[in-house]
C-alpha cells in the first residue's frame, strides 16, 4: 500500500506536468475539473495508503514479530494494539495464551486422532500408558527469537516431544503400583520441574502438567485392585474388633451397675423399713392387676402381717 501511494502521488505529479490546458480550448471546463478532481482525490487516496501500510493492529492475546525484508527484528516485537511501524515491514502474528496439548488413550480427544496415549516402561519393567494435558504459553519477550529459530510450529517441534521425552525419563524412577497409587502427585510434580526446564530453554513457559490417567496391565491393576480391597477388609475387621471391646467395656461397666443396684436393694429389704416396702410394693401389684381389663376375679393371698406368702428373715 505505501509502494501504491507512492505510485499514486508521481503519477498525479506527471499528470499535472502533462496535461495542459488551453485558453482557446473549448473543452477548457471539462479539463479543468478533471484537473481539479485528480489534483484532490490523489493525494487524499495517497496518504490513506500511506497511512494504513504504517499502521498494523495487533489482536488481544498475541504479539506481531517484525520481519524486515527477510530478517527477524528479535528486539522489536509488537504488543496487542494498535502499532505504528517501518512499512516495508511483515508481521508474523503469534498467540501469548494459554494453550493445552493433550495426549490421551481416547481417540475423540488429543491433537491427534486415535490412541495417542505416552506409553512408558517403570522401574520394574512394565509398560504403563499415561494420559497427559500440558497447559502452557509463548514468552512475549522470545516470541521473535523462537520464530526465528523454531518457527510457528513450535508446538509439534518442542512441546510434544519434550512432554513425552520428560514423561519417560520420570516413569522409569518408579514402581508401576507407585505410580499408580502413592507416588501420583509426586511423579507429576517431577514431570513437571523436567518439563518446565527442557520448555524454558525454548522460549515458552510451562503453566503446569495434568496427569490424568494411568493404564497399568490387566494383571498388575487386578493384583493392585485385590490388594486394595485386603486392606479394606483389614481396616473393616480392625474396626469390627475395636467395636467388640468397646461393647464388652459397656457390659463390664453396666453388671457393675447392675450389681452395685442389687446390693444397695438387698440392704434396703433388711429391718422393718425393708417389710413396709414389700407390703406397699405388694399393694401396688394388686393394684395394677386389679385395674386390668383382662381380670374378672382377683385372689389375694396374704398372712397375718399383710404381707405376701415370701419367707422373708
Amino acid at each position: 500500500m505505501f509502494i501504491i501511494g507512492i505510485l499514486i502521488i508521481v503519477g498525479l505529479l506527471i499528470f499535472r506536468a502533462t496535461y495542459k490546458v488551453k485558453p482557446d480550448d473549448l473543452r477548457i471546463q471539462d479539463k479543468l475539473r478533471i484537473r481539479g478532481y485528480a489534483t484532490l482525490g490523489a493525494p487524499a487516496l495517497a496518504a490513506i495508503l500511506i497511512i494504513a501500510s504504517i499502521i498494523r493492529i495487533v489482536p488481544p492475546g498475541r504479539v506481531g514479530v517484525q520481519i524486515l525484508f527477510g530478517r527477524v527484528l528479535t528486539k522489536a516485537t509488537l504488543n496487542e494494539g494498535l502499532n505504528i511501524v517501518n512499512p516495508f515491514i511483515t508481521l508474523e502474528i503469534m498467540t501469548v495464551r494459554t494453550q493445552a496439548y493433550t495426549m490421551s488413550l481416547a481417540t475423540e480427544e488429543g491433537q491427534r486422532r486415535g490412541d495417542d496415549a505416552i506409553a512408558s516402561l517403570t522401574k520394574d519393567g512394565l509398560e504403563v500408558k499415561m494420559d497427559l494435558t500440558v497447559w502452557y504459553h509463548l514468552d512475549p519477550l522470545e516470541a521473535a527469537n523462537v520464530f526465528q529459530k523454531i518457527g510457528s510450529d513450535y508446538v509439534a517441534k518442542i512441546v510434544r516431544p519434550a512432554s513425552r521425552t520428560a514423561i519417560r525419563n520420570t516413569t522409569v524412577k518408579y514402581q508401576a503400583v507407585a505410580i499408580y497409587s502413592e507416588k501420583r502427585e509426586e511423579v507429576q510434580d517431577e514431570i513437571n520441574i523436567s518439563l518446565e526446564k527442557d520448555l524454558s530453554e525454548r522460549g515458552i513457559v510451562l503453566e503446569k502438567v495434568l496427569l490424568r490417567n494411568i493404564s497399568l496391565p490387566l494383571k498388575v491393576k487386578g493384583a493392585i485392585e485385590a490388594k486394595l480391597e485386603a486392606e479394606q477388609d483389614a481396616q473393616k475387621m480392625e474396626f469390627v474388633l475395636l467395636k467388640e471391646v468397646k461393647e464388652a467395656d459397656r457390659k463390664k461397666i453396666e453388671a457393675g451397675g447392675i450389681a452395685k443396684a442389687q446390693q444397695i436393694i438387698a440392704q434396703s429389704l433388711i429391718g422393718e423399713r425393708g417389710r413396709a416396702y414389700l407390703s406397699w410394693k405388694y399393694l401396688e401389684n394388686l393394684k395394677n392387676l386389679y385395674q386390668s381389663p383382662n381380670n374378672t376375679i382377683l385372689i389375694a393371698p396374704y398372712d397375718k402381717s399383710f404381707i405376701p406368702l415370701l419367707q422373708v428373715k
